[in-house]
């Protein structure tokens, strides 16, 4: 499950925490993923996950969007351009809608887990 066009070492996505500032709102970068398109699909949902932490009970839309850029984190994919998968483009119904488990299981897509799963 290998994409012939994936960076060396595999895609890589960039974790930003949107509480802090500068340099500081790096957390953290997955790498390893296979292609594009789980790269893209494991960002989608970390956010998608993260937007879901932010909503309270009978919150609005608006109020969800407010929590999650106080709080939240973001997602990218590094080097991905026009490609990648962009929060921006799908927040807002995010913050609309609540999300099924599905949607939010970004851990069953870590590439970090596969490595910790292939360990004697």
């Amino acid at each position: 499950m290998s994409d012939l066009f994936a960076p060396a070492g595999g895609w890589r996505v960039r974790i930003l925490d949107l509480s802090a500032t500068g340099t500081e709102r790096v957390l953290e970068e997955v790498g390893g993923f296979p292609s594009l398109m789980v790269a893209n699909a494991f960002a989608r949902r970390y956010v998608r996950d993260s937007v879901e932490r932010c909503r309270g009970d009978g919150a609005s839309g608006r109020a969800v969007l407010d929590a999650w850029f106080a709080f939240g984190e973001d997602a990218e994919v590094v080097d991905a351009g026009e490609q990648g998968w962009r929060s921006h483009n799908e927040l807002h119904d995010f913050a609309a809608r609540p999300a099924g488990a599905e949607e939010c299981d970004w851990r069953s897509i870590d590439p970090r887990r596969h490595r910790e799963d292939d360990s004697p």
